[in-house]
């Protein structure tokens, strides 16, 4: 399963888009009132939440096949992980709400306000879930081929 693992720094990037697409497409939808944003919103969410699961399964194995973790490393991968869990959990409960909302015809003005604040904060969840991915990256070198030889150093 060593190969789900170098998938990770390429799967998770679809994900982050296009939640962040979500983001923007309800906030759009919302304050200009057009339904057409509001339906894509919802498609693309659809997308970001199937995404989302292959950007954890995939990191599952990334966080098994890294051997060099350390103290510091492991607290910085933690965090990546509490807010990776988050993020699945809180779109995937978004997608059920918004889909019930929308069978049910219950998404009206307000309903669409109080959707829009609970989107912002997923956006926020999404941007810290990459920010500590993105550090384990830059720090630690993990999810990338640090190869250094003898003659690299002398030179």
């Amino acid at each position: 399963m060593e190969f789900l693992a170098e998938l990770h720094p390429k799967v998770v990037h679809f994900p982050i888009a296009l939640l962040i697409t979500f983001v923007l497409l309800e906030l759009i939808g919302t304050l200009l009132n057009k339904d057409f944003y509001a339906k894509t919103a919802h498609l693309i969410l659809f997308l970001g939440v199937i995404g989302t699961i292959f950007a954890v399964l995939t990191g599952n194995q990334a966080f098994i096949a890294y051997e060099y973790w350390n103290p510091p490393s492991e607290a910085l991968f933690n965090n990546h992980l509490t807010f990776a869990s988050l993020t699945v959990w809180y779109f995937t409960g978004l997608l059920v709400i918004r889909t019930y909302l929308v069978v049910k015809k219950k998404y009206f003005k307000t309903m669409k306000y109080i959707f829009l604040v609970l989107t912002l904060f997923g956006g926020f969840l999404v941007y810290q879930t990459s920010e500590y991915g993105g550090e384990l990256v830059k720090k630690y070198g993990i999810g990338t081929e640090l190869k250094i030889n003898d003659t690299e150093m002398n030179d």
